[in-house]
């Protein structure tokens, strides 16, 4: 394992490498800063221009991006009240409050150092954790795969949101994309009404109209956001003397960011949450949350930070997405010829310690740029919508027509963008959609495969020890968000009884 992330440690090194870790984390940071990009449609925007790049690159520009764009949601949320990601949202509970009291400068310090240490600290615990996690499953057979693979479609409870049933519209149509092409055993086509179709939906392109065409969508239908005119003071003055109260709430933040973004399905905002709620339990001045107080800023940051780098290690350990970014992710390494997995550490063990070192080192580059920028990021938002929304239309239909050189990436990419919108408009989540195209090709072959072996006998799924645990966890995170809802429209029915 050294010997592996040493090597890691001189890939990343390279010039290209550092120059794309570089250009990401600049990236990342205007995505995460304007409200309503965030980091899914960031890394789906940039994938194009990964084609025809060398894996490493690849993969060190769009994790940085990645955890960049986690971060710059923080800035908006302090300085105007307006988180540029979902899991920012903590973060102007009490960065907003700070800012109008004048101390915007020290509420932007203490997120980015925050950010810092969680995103490094959760580096440090993906390291240790990935490796064991890849050694467990290169025991897996095909019943243990398509086992897993149910495990991760299962996680569509968790993916939407709100309400599990439409987390499960979303995943049904997504298994229907998803088996668009010819039949892996017998090579029928499916669906496929034009031969461009045979080999299923081209993933980048759906991705792209999911999220970039769709938020264009959504977008032009809005208002911009309006800059307030606040004085950002000179970050680089602040003491750290200042976080003297500060250090066990973001080390006990990265601990619970991390474990929750290890969860598949829980993701960053779950994670910034819960560890906002943990640290006004625990604080000794929890009646100044709200109003204030750097320990909520410091809570927030750091957990949804340290669950980026969570996400990641179901993600290269298991292939299995931690959250809807992760799942693009997959997708980004399945275009470069890349099976995520556990043979990922044995067939490219390259890519997952390439992108352990490029965290190490990019870190701390992002704290650095952070703090140098601090004062320009908030700018980005005075963009106009109709421009912002012409550059991704562009980079859109560059990015699918580029995938193949032909015009039918781009009808896709335009067809899944009205779908997405639809979906959008009528409160479906989207993440399950992606969960499918990445998932259901590995659970239906390795389905095949097992009754191949069997001679058609379903026993087989219960003769190995893993699998029958995979299976029951499928069944149990797929069941359990429906029981809670069950159970809290029956606590409401009987308070309106009483109250009645």
């Amino acid at each position: 394992m050294l010997t592996d992330l040493i090597s890691g440690f001189a890939l990343v090194m390279q010039p290209e490498v550092l120059l794309a870790l570089f250009v990401a984390t600049i990236i990342g940071y205007i995505i995460g800063a304007m409200p309503g990009l965030g980091p899914s449609l960031g890394v789906a925007l940039l994938i194009p221009f990964t084609y025809g790049v060398d894996p490493v690159v690849a993969m060190v520009a769009l994790v940085a991006l990645y955890v960049a764009a986690e971060y710059g949601g923080g800035i908006t949320a302090i300085l105007l009240n307006t988180p540029g990601t979902a899991a920012a949202v903590a973060t102007a509970w009490d960065g907003y409050p700070m800012a109008k009291k004048g101390e915007a400068g020290f509420a932007l310090h203490v997120s980015i150092i925050s950010s810092g240490i969680g995103a490094f600290l959760g580096a440090l615990l993906l390291i240790g954790t990935a490796v064991p996690l890849s050694e467990f499953a290169l025991q897996f057979g095909s019943t243990e795969y398509c086992a897993l693979a149910l495990f991760g479609l299962s996680l569509v409870s968790s993916l939407g949101g709100n309400s599990p049933l439409r987390g499960l519209l979303a995943l049904c149509l997504g298994v229907l994309f998803a088996v668009v092409g010819m039949d892996p055993e017998n090579g029928t086509p499916r669906f496929a009404f034009t031969p461009d179709l045979f080999e299923g939906i081209p993933l980048v392109p759906a991705l792209l109209g999911l999220y970039a065409i769709s938020e264009v969508l959504v977008m032009l239908e809005g208002e911009a956001v309006s800059a307030l005119s606040m004085k950002v003071s000179n970050v680089w003055r602040i003491s750290l003397s200042r976080y003297r109260t500060l250090w066990g709430c973001i080390l006990r933040s990265t601990g619970i960011g991390y474990v929750i973004g290890v969860i598949p399905g829980a993701g960053a905002s779950i994670a910034s949450l819960i560890s906002y709620n943990e640290a006004k339990r625990a604080s000794g001045t929890s009646d100044s949350f709200g109003k204030g107080n750097p320990e909520g800023v410091a809570a927030s940051e750091a957990a949804n930070n340290s669950a980026v780098t969570g996400a990641l290690a179901p993600l290269l350990a298991l292939g299995i997405p931690g959250s809807a970014t992760a799942a693009i992710l997959i997708g980004a390494l399945m275009i470069q010829g890349i099976q995520p997995g556990p043979l990922l550490f044995v067939r490219n063990p390259e890519i997952p310690y390439s992108i352990f070192a490029s965290l190490l080192i990019g870190v701390p580059l992002m704290v650095v740029v952070g703090l140098l920028g601090a004062r320009l990021w908030v700018q980005v938002v005075r963009v106009p919508n109709s421009l912002l929304a012409a550059v991704i239309v562009g980079i859109s239909v560059v990015g699918a027509y580029s995938s193949e050189n032909s015009m039918f990436p781009v009808y896709v990419t335009l067809t899944f963008g009205i779908i997405g919108y639809v979906l959008r408009k009528v409160d479906v989540p989207l993440a399950p959609i992606v969960l499918a195209l990445v998932l259901v090709p590995m659970a239906e072959t390795n389905y095949r495969r097992s009754l191949v072996i069997s001679g058609g006998d379903h026993l087989i799924f219960l003769q190995h020890p893993i699998t029958v645990v995979l299976l029951i966890l499928a069944a149990l995170s797929f069941l359990v968000p429906f029981l809670r809802g069950r159970k809290r429209k029956a606590r409401a029915a009987a308070g309106e009884g009483g109250a009645a």
